[in-house]
C-alpha cells in the first residue's frame, strides 16, 4: 500500500499528546501518554509493521474535512455509493474551573474518541484497531473483556478499545462491523492504560466539554487582522504542541518524516528545543496568550534548576534525553530510512539559544508590563546574569549553528547576531527596573559595551564584499537564509543597502520561486533536502521592514496557500512537487505564520514589530 502524502494528515490532541488522522479516517500516529512517549500507532512510518486504527467504508467515493470553528475537533465527511457519514475525531479535555495560576488549564482524559454519524442514505463498513506498542518493537496481545471492550497489552504498556457495536478479537487486533441508516451512529473510544472503563457512556459529555474548552481558548486570541482564521489555526496547532503537565512545548508532533526523498535526513522532533519553544512563546504573546508563555517559563524553572547556568539545547518532557538510536525494523515513510529515535543534536553547541531565551523572556515581560508572577520575578536577577554571562563567555567561540550542521563548527553569523540580540534584551529587561534589583548599573553598562562590540564584529566579519552579501560564517562564501532572521530581530538595519543586497543574493542562490532553501553547502548528509518553509516567511518580514508592503503581503498569501486543506504545515516543501516534507505539524512554521501576520498588520511602525522568526 502506498504511503499517504504528509499533507493528507490532520492533527488532534489534548495538550499531552497528539494523534494524526489521514483524509480517509485512518489514525496512523499516536504516542501515549505524552508527545515523546512510545508510539502505539505508527503506520505513518511503516504501513505494514506499524499499527493503526482504520475506518473502512464500503464503496467510498469521496472525502472532505474541516475543524469545528475555533477548535481542534476534526470532522471528516465521507461519501459512499449509498450514503454519507460524518466522522468526528477528538481527544477529550475539559477546562479547569477556576484555571490555576500555574499548571494545566484543562483536564485531559487520555482518550481518543471517534464518532461516526450517518447523515443520509445507508453506509456500511468496519473499524479495525491494531496497536503496535513501543514503536512496533513489542508483540501485541488482545483479549476481550466482560464489558465487551478489548484490552491490548505489549511492551509493558496497555490500551483499551470500546465501541457501541460488538468488537471481535483477532491476532493482536480487534474489528467491528456496522451498517448505519440516516441518523444512526457508532462510537469508538480508545483509552490509554488498563485501569478503569474506556468511558463509552461519556462521549456526549466529553464532546461538549472539549468544544467548550477550545472555543473559550480561541476566544481569547487578540489578533483581529485580515488573516484571522489562518492565524487562529496556527495558534490552535501550537497549543496542541504544548505539554500541559510540564509546560514544555515540543517542536513537532512526529519523528522520522524525511526532509529529503531519497536521503537520510530523518529526525525526531518530539522534544523541547530551546529555540523552537522560545519562538513559540513570542507567537503566543503576540496573540495575547501570556499564560502559555508563563507556562514555558515554568518548564524551564523545573528543567533547568541552575537558572540558565547550564542551559541545554533541548529537553525531553521529563527525565533525560534518550540516546539517538535507529529503528531499523521500520521501513520509513516511502521507504526513506533510517527512522531515528532521539536526537544526537542534543549534544551540539548552539550558542544562539542564550539569545533566544532572552528574547522570549523580554517579550513576555513586556506583555505583562514587567510585573510577572512571583515565581518568575524571584529568579530574574540570576537568570539575566547567567544568560548574559554565557553570551560574553562564548562570543568568540565557533558553534554548530541554527541548522544543527553535523560537520566542523564555524563562526556563524546568525549565532553572533543572536548573541547581540540577547544582550540587548538583557539590558532592556534590567533597565525596566529603576531600583536596579535585576542588575547593577555597572553590570548593565558592561552588557551594553559587550553588545556594541559583538555587533561591530559581525557587521565587519560577516560581510563578503566580493559576493555582495552577509554570509553564513566569517570569511565564507556560503549563503544562509538565517541571516534574514537576524534582520527581523534588528541585528541588522532592514533598510540598509547591504541588507537589500543580501536579500537579493539569497533569493538568487537559495530561492526556488517563492520558496527558500536554508543553504546550499555540502553538509555531509544524503539527498537534497526540500525548501525550508519558515525561511520563506522570513523573507516576508524582511520585505515588510524594507517598506515593500505590497510585495510582502502578496508573498505571505501565496505561502499560506501552500498549506494543506486544513491550513497545516510540515517543516519543508519540495520545490518541484509542492509536497510537504519533514515532521508535521511543525511549530517552527506555524509560529512564523502567526508572527508575520501580526507584522503585516503593523504597517505604521515595522521597525518595532514583535520578536519574530
Amino acid at each position: 500500500m502506498t504511503d499517504r502524502p504528509i499533507a493528507d494528515y490532520a492533527v488532534i490532541g489534548d495538550t499531552c499528546t497528539t494523534a494524526l488522522i489521514a483524509r480517509d479516517g485512518s489514525l496512523d500516529w499516536l504516542c501515549w501518554p505524552r508527545h515523546d512517549g512510545p508510539a502505539v500507532f505508527l503506520a505513518l512510518l511503516d504501513r505494514d509493521a506499524g499499527g493503526t486504527c482504520r475506518l473502512v467504508l464500503d464503496g467510498l467515493t469521496g472525502t472532505e474535512r474541516r475543524y469545528r470553528p475555533g477548535t481542534n475537533i476534526l470532522e471528516t465527511i465521507l461519501t459512499t455509493r449509498t450514503g454519507r457519514v460524518t466522522l468526528i475525531d477528538f481527544m477529550p479535555i475539559a477546562r479547569h474551573e477556576p484555571v490555576p495560576e500555574e499548571g494545566p488549564d484543562g483536564h485531559p482524559e487520555g482518550r481518543v474518541v471517534r464518532r461516526l454519524v450517518c447523515e443520509s442514505g445507508t453506509v456500511s463498513g468496519h473499524w479495525r484497531v491494531r496497536p503496535t506498542f513501543d514503536y512496533a518493537r513489542a508483540a501485541t496481545e488482545a483479549t476481550g473483556q466482560a464489558d465487551g471492550s478489548i484490552l491490548f497489552r505489549g511492551g509493558g504498556d496497555a490500551m483499551q478499545a470500546a465501541a457501541s457495536i460488538p468488537l471481535t478479537v483477532g491476532e493482536g487486533a480487534a474489528e467491528g462491523g456496522f451498517a448505519l441508516s440516516d441518523g444512526e451512529r457508532v462510537d469508538l473510544v480508545l483509552a490509554h492504560g488498563a485501569e478503569g472503563a474506556a468511558g463509552l457512556d461519556r462521549v456526549e459529555a466529553w464532546l461538549s466539554a472539549t468544544e467548550d474548552y477550545w472555543c473559550e481558548w480561541s476566544g481569547r486570541c487578540t489578533y483581529r487582522g485580515p488573516y484571522h482564521e489562518t492565524v487562529l489555526r496556527s495558534a490552535l496547532t501550537l497549543k496542541l504542541l504544548t505539554h500541559a503537565p510540564s509546560g514544555g512545548i515540543v517542536a513537532a508532533a512526529t519523528m522520522g518524516l524525511p526532509e529529503a526523498v531519497p536521503g537520510n535526513r530523518n529526525y525526531d522532533y518530539r522534544y523541547v528545543w530551546m529555540r523552537d519553544a522560545s519562538f513559540t512563546v513570542t507567537a503566543f504573546v503576540n496573540l495575547g496568550y501570556d499564560r502559555e508563555a508563563a507556562e514555558f517559563l515554568r518548564f524551564m524553572r523545573d528543567a533547568d534548576p541552575s537558572r540558565g547556568r547550564h542551559l541545554q539545547l533541548m529537553y525531553a518532557l521529563g527525565g533525560p534525553m534518550p540516546e539517538e538510536t535507529l529503528l531499523d525494523h521500520l521501513r520509513g515513510w516511502r521507504g526513506t530510512r533510517p527512522v531515528r529515535l532521539g536526537n544526537a543534536a542534543s549534544d551540539q553547541r548552539q550558542f544562539d539559544i542564550y539569545g533566544e531565551l532572552l528574547v522570549a523572556l523580554h517579550h513576555y515581560l513586556e506583555a505583562v508590563a514587567f510585573d510577572p508572577p512571583v515565581k518568575v520575578n524571584d529568579h530574574l536577577p540570576e537568570v539575566l546574569a547567567h544568560l548574559a554571562g554565557h553570551i560574553m563567555d562564548v562570543r568568540h567561540e565557533p558553534d554548530h549553528g541554527i541548522w544543527e550542521l553535523r560537520g566542523p563548527m564555524r563562526q556563524i553569523l546568525h549565532t553572533k547576531a543572536m548573541l547581540w540580540v540577547g544582550l540587548d534584551c538583557a539590558v532592556q529587561i534590567a533597565r525596566s527596573d529603576s531600583s536596579h534589583r535585576l542588575a547593577a548599573p555597572d553590570q548593565i553598562a558592561r552588557w551594553e559595551r559587550e553588545a556594541e562590540s559583538i555587533r561591530a564584529e559581525y557587521h565587519a566579519e560577516g560581510w563578503n564584499a566580493d559576493l555582495g552579501a552577509y554570509t553564513m560564517d566569517y570569511g565564507s562564501t556560503d549563503l544562509d537564509a538565517a541571516v534574514l532572521r537576524a534582520v527581523l530581530f534588528r541585528a541588522f538595519d532592514g533598510h540598509s543597502p547591504r541588507v537589500a543586497a543580501t536579500l537579493d543574493r539569497v533569493g538568487e542562490q537559495l530561492g526556488a520561486g517563492d520558496l527558500l532553501y536554508r543553504y546550499r553547502l555540502d553538509d555531509g548528509l544524503e539527498g537534497q533536502e526540500a525548501t525550508f518553509t519558515a525561511c520563506a516567511f522570513w523573507r516576508v518580514g524582511c520585505l515588510a521592514i524594507a517598506g515593500r508592503q505590497d510585495e510582502a503581503t502578496a508573498l505571505f498569501e501565496r505561502l499560506v496557500a501552500r498549506g494543506n486543506d486544513l491550513g497545516l504545515f510540515a517543516e519543508e516543501i519540495d520545490a518541484e512537487t509542492g509536497e510537504q516534507r519533514g515532521n508535521v505539524p511543525q511549530g517552527f512554521t506555524h509560529m512564523a505564520i502567526i508572527n508575520h501576520a501580526v507584522r503585516l498588520a503593523q504597517t505604521q511602525d515595522t521597525e518595532r514589530s514583535p520578536a519574530d522568526t
